[in-house]
């Protein structure tokens, strides 16, 4: 097979590593998110429609959420009482 095409946009579905740089996290950080991959060819491909969801599904800095989640974490890590 040939060199891989430079696209100059996002595809639609993307491997394990590409769809962890999309996000912007690890590899390791997104086999742990709940995201669902669909299959194609026997692939394991992340949807970016689906990452994208995701990603705006995320609370915001400041909000209730957020907050109560970073202060569990701190705690878990021994940073808060």
């Amino acid at each position: 097979m040939g060199a891989r095409a430079e696209l100059a946009f996002a595809p639609r579905l993307l491997g394990h590593a590409e769809a962890a740089a999309y996000l912007g996290v690890s590899p390791t950080t997104l086999r742990g998110l709940p995201i669902p991959r669909r299959v194609l060819g026997g692939r394991r491909l992340f949807d970016r429609l689906d990452l994208d969801r995701y990603a705006s599904d995320l609370p915001y800095e400041g909000d209730s959420q957020a907050a109560n989640e970073v202060d569990e974490c701190d705690r878990h890590f021994g940073l808060k009482g």
